[in-house]
């Protein structure tokens, strides 16, 4: 067998190649290979194709050499457990040739597992302890199914576990490392988040950046109204990777994109928000109608967040909204629950009511019915208080946009507008 760091650079085809039946009849939804498309690209691989297999040995096995006519790497996740159909590392090991034989640190390991959390090990969790003869294993802390990774003939195979909670920190903690170390190389990346410009309209922008960019290359991702430009180098040394980084970094920063930028490898628009209400030591409250707390929820899902978030309030109908909020039943009469006008006094009645620095609000129409020609699905109106007074903002997201995107966009121009008043303060 040839050693692995002969057989990866950066250069090379990666696949990957996740097994389950459960995924092809749609049981679980296929994270894994969003997860890995992702770090792989951050380490400089590109992935050109994803492929999905049941546990049937006959289809795992063609699978996989299709796999391997046309990638140099192939990742692959689940099929490592203890039952008769767990068949990735046999399958591997028969196309490469190689004899299975029992891996004393690993079944050490497995025994520890079971020891540590109080179950009782059954003697076909010593399958998952037999590795393909010269695999290079990494011990797997969050179960029983140790990684692997076979290398033979140019071609790389690693065998993941399915569980997502297994598969993630398992891939940063070992495989990661394994991959960089034997390229050969640094790699870097930075993501610049943006928020308020389309993927369309960011690519038009930088379209001479991205276009020119080799090394760094520039790679846009986008979710529910943002965009993540992933920069990514590779140099001889991590210092001047990170130095090419930073300068496509500013470059962006500097163009016409920069004002619409609300961080730098930022987790969320919401952990942004928390950490420069932290930062001013200002707090934050919110009144919710068609988010039905989604702002609210986004928000406490930061831990800390008890600091800055006093609280909030799912004010659905008008009696709500006048009893809870201070909405006047007159702004409700003349311009409807779904307006500039009651998104305002929603805002500043739930700043009022708790006491805190900003208040937001959100009503609208989420649909999928309840739209008008005046007001269709999609509408929404989100206000925001603050000892300087009222405004709002006017989202028009009609189209075929689901409810939970709806939702979704509105939370997050929500704390756009709160992150946008704090920094234009002095």
């Amino acid at each position: 067998m040839t050693d692995i760091k002969n057989n990866i650079n950066n250069d090379e085809r990666a696949e990957i190649l996740c097994v389950g039946t459960e995924l092809l009849l749609g049981d679980i939804v296929n994270t894994n290979a969003a997860f890995l498309s992702r770090e792989l690209a951050s380490l400089g691989f590109g992935v050109y194709h994803h492929s999905v297999v049941g546990d049937n040995p006959e289809r795992l096995k063609s699978a996989l050499e299709l796999a391997l006519s046309r990638a140099d790497l192939v990742i692959m996740s689940g099929g490592l457990g203890p039952t008769k159909d767990d068949l990735t590392k046999e399958t591997v090991a028969a196309y490469f040739g190689l004899p299975m034989e029992l891996h004393a640190e690993s079944l050490t390991a497995i025994r520890e597992y079971f020891a540590r959390t109080g179950r009782v090990m059954s003697a076909n969790n010593e399958k998952q302890a037999y590795m393909p003869k010269g695999a290079r294993v990494f011990q797997n802390r969050y179960g029983t199914a140790p990684a692997l990774a076979i290398a033979k003939d140019g071609k790389t195979v690693i065998m993941l576990p399915g569980p997502p909670v297994e598969l993630i920190p398992l891939f940063f903690e070992e495989v990661a490392p394994y991959l960089q170390e034997r390229s050969g190389h640094a790699i870097v990346s930075r993501n610049v988040n943006i928020f308020g410009m389309g993927e369309s309209a960011v690519a038009e922008k930088l379209d001479a950046l991205l276009c020119e960019s080799q090394n760094p290359t520039v790679a846009p991702y986008c979710k529910e109204g943002e965009v993540r430009l992933r920069v990514t180098a590779r140099a001889d040394n991590k210092q001047e990777a990170e130095r090419m980084c930073g300068e496509l970094v500013d470059k962006i920063l500097e163009s016409e994109v920069g004002r619409f930028v609300y961080g730098i490898d930022a987790e969320s628009m919401e952990k942004v928000l928390v950490d420069t209400l932290h930062e001013r030591k200002l707090t934050l409250s919110a009144a919710e109608s068609c988010t039905g707390g989604l702002i609210a929820k986004r928000i406490t899902d930061i831990a800390g967040c008890s600091d800055v978030f006093f609280g909030g309030c799912v004010t659905y109908t008008n009696e709500v909204k006048e009893r809870l909020l201070g909405v006047r039943h007159e702004t409700l009469e003349k311009y409807g629950a779904v307006s500039a006008e009651t998104a305002k006094e929603m805002a500043r009645g739930v700043r009022l009511v708790t006491g805190s620095d900003i208040g937001l609000s959100a009503t609208g129409i989420a649909g999928p019915g309840g739209g008008t020609d005046a007001t269709p699905v999609g509408t929404v109106f989100l206000g925001i208080s603050t000892p300087d007074g009222e405004d709002f903002r006017r989202l028009s997201l009609s189209g075929r946009r689901s409810r939970d995107f709806i939702r979704i966009v509105s939370a997050t121009n929500a704390y756009d507008m709160a992150l946008k008043w704090i920094l234009a303060k002095k």
